[in-house]
């Protein structure tokens, strides 16, 4: 899709019910259980991961990605690989087990005192369909950005594991495919998706796509997304929704905008799936920590896309031409051969389910002062307690006023006072740029990972800084490059 000019944040809403629900029995989610969750976490492998669930329904995997777990039972290969700053070298991360979770600690140990970014996501399916850095398209040059390694940090059956976090500009890429669908032919597509992390940008994809990084035309594309953009097709609610993105438009079901039966979609972990067959799509969505999937649409193509003409590459993260003004955070995800059945789309959402996808690192939800690492009598303050957008966010003297320094460090990347979020001042990455209080509106510039005691803004990679090391109250704080001094150090609650 080309990249479009506007860019639409608004809050999540709550996700309405569903007409169609498909209702998993507690029997068929332990029997497609990936992980069993107990009290003290073990590296158990799977007794089924997803593609082997696809490939008994008679729909194989033609790619399977994830950088937090296995999605065979038998896979122990590499899930992604990670480069690290302090001497470009880089390093394969694997699960702990044959289809178990990523081993989060041999990346831990391996970007010790630096910062990493993902350089290649590996296909499980043996077809080779690693993802690597997009290159330049028709709509916007590359290569694209990488996701930073440690900016969506969650836990997979209480085991620590890393997703990946997409911001604008960030992007991955295979042209040169084995296997998967083209044409006319029929595939299902699933991903999960960080629901609360999204944009009105274009396009935060996975899936089908172009071979050339060009707009090609409608039907050259098929590919699942995610995000709230308006420009075509759109759902009930202010988004974000599950939509296909067959080129030239994304459809939330037949007609060219509003389809009312596709839903604003925004769990934390959110799954969303596409099936593609001749004349006929559907979309799928529910909710990857419990219960089953809601049909949101199933029907005919729209108008001018029957036939389909897909070439075969897949994208993450940007749409069919390069098109990288979107941002987003995926999980796990696969493309298979075939139209997969509802008895087996259940199946795969009943696995997903038993994985125990939970919220991990950013502080955990925790709520209190955020301490200066210059003086540990200085704390971030919102300056008077006021919720006013463009309030100032400053170092002020601890003096326990709750309005003003108990701050909510949220597992969503958020960190939060008064009904506002810390923001970068209108999404300017340069250094010196002040951060104030904003209405929450899932921008990236509203994003905050702990990384060695700094808070790191993944989009632009700075570092929550207080200038000079000021403790003089009043001084507002800025971003800039991390250095790992002092004013960039605080300690959260």
């Amino acid at each position: 899709m080309r990249k479009a000019d506007s860019m639409m944040n608004v809050q999540a809403r709550l996700r309405r019910a569903r007409r169609a629900l498909l209702v998993v029995a507690a029997g068929t989610a332990l029997a497609a259980g990936a992980l069993v969750a107990s009290t003290a976490p073990q590296a158990r492998a799977a007794a089924q991961g997803p593609c082997d669930i696809y490939a008994a329904g008679g729909t194989a995997c033609v790619a399977a990605h994830s950088t937090t777990r296995a999605l065979y039972a038998a896979y122990s290969g590499p899930l992604y690989q990670v480069r690290r700053a302090s001497d470009n070298a880089t390093t394969n991360i694997s699960p702990l087990s044959a289809g178990g979770v990523a081993n989060a600690a041999t990346q831990d140990s391996f970007c010790s005192g630096t910062t990493c970014v993902i350089t290649e996501i590996f296909d499980q399916s043996g077809n080779g369909n690693n993802l690597t850095d997009a290159p330049g398209g028709g709509a916007a040059g590359g290569p694209d950005g990488l996701a930073n390694a440690t900016a969506a940090q969650v836990t997979v059956g209480g085991h620590k594991a890393y997703g990946v976090f997409i911001a604008p500009g960030d992007g991955y890429r295979d042209d040169s495919t084995r296997n998967i669908v083209t044409g006319n032919n029929s595939e299902s597509e699933y991903a999960i998706f960080d629901g609360t992390h999204f944009n009105g940008g274009c396009c935060f994809d996975y899936g089908n796509a172009e071979t050339n990084n060009n707009d090609d035309g409608a039907g050259t594309m098929e590919a699942i997304y995610f995000g709230n953009i308006k420009v075509w097709g759109f759902g009930s609610g202010n988004g974000p929704w599950i939509m296909a993105d067959m080129e030239n438009g994304l459809f939330s079901g037949t007609a060219v905008h509003l389809n009312s039966n596709d839903p604003t979609t925004n769990f934390r972990f959110t799954t969303a799936m596409i099936e593609g067959g001749q004349n006929q799509c559907a979309i799928l969505g529910g909710n990857a920590q419990s219960g089953g999937l809601a049909t949101d649409f199933s029907g005919v193509r729209p108008s001018g896309y029957n036939p389909m003409k897909k070439q075969g590459a897949i994208i993450l993260g940007i749409g069919g031409d390069n098109s990288k003004g979107a941002d987003g955070t995926f999980y796990e995800g696969v493309m298979t051969n075939g139209y997969a059945s509802a008895s087996t789309e259940a199946a795969v959402q009943a696995n997903i389910v038993a994985a125990g996808y939970n919220t991990g690192g950013g502080g955990g939800g925790a709520t209190g002062t955020i301490v200066s690492g210059v003086s540990s009598s200085a704390c971030m303050d919102n300056n008077n307690a006021s919720g006013a957008n463009g309030n100032k966010v400053q170092i002020w003297a601890c003096d326990g006023n709750a309005g003003a320094q108990n701050w909510t460090v949220n597992t969503n990347g958020t960190i939060t006072i008064d009904g506002g979020c810390l923001d970068i001042t209108g999404a300017n990455f340069n250094n010196g740029t002040l951060v104030e209080l904003w209405t929450c509106n899932g921008g990236s510039n509203q994003q905050w990972t702990a990384q060695n005691g700094a808070l790191v803004n993944p989009a632009s990679g700075k570092c929550l800084d207080d200038p000079n090391g000021s403790t003089t109250n009043g001084t507002q704080l800025q971003i800039w490059s991390c250095s790992g001094a002092s004013n960039q150090k605080w300690t959260i609650p």
